[in-house]
């Protein structure tokens, strides 16, 4: 599965403005730190046609070690990152997730009909 990297959203925007790589580092880097420093202090981050970031606790909750059966001990709550995508991005993903469906159904049917050929049938 390809990855984008913060290298490869500098470069295409680069590109896309003409600006300099490293002022557009620089953006980059202070929009991503001011998101990390809101939700650090227990703000929520709305990015409109994109989504939303919210801080929230996890609950206690009882962990086993597969190890030593019988054990168990209390995992404490900690502070986690929610996102919840935007409108935009919940559409666009979903019809990402039709045509990979769509895509692993015709290899479904195309290893059937080599198997079936395969076994003379």
């Amino acid at each position: 599965m390809a990855k984008l990297t913060k290298r490869d959203i500098v470069v295409a925007i680069s590109n896309q403005t003409g600006m300099v790589q490293h002022e557009v580092f620089d953006v980059v880097q202070r929009t991503l730190d001011k998101i990390t420093d809101s939700l650090a202090n227990n703000i929520a981050v709305e990015l409109r046609n994109f989504g939303v970031f919210q801080p929230r606790l996890t609950k206690p909750r009882v962990g086993r070690n597969p190890n030593q059966p019988g054990s168990s001990f209390v995992i404490p709550p900690r502070a986690t990152v929610k996102f919840k995508a935007g409108k935009i991005m919940r559409q666009r993903v979903e019809k990402l997730s039709r045509e990979l469906k769509e895509a692993s159904e015709r290899t479904e049917g195309q290893k059937n009909t080599a198997m079936r050929g395969h076994n003379g049938g």
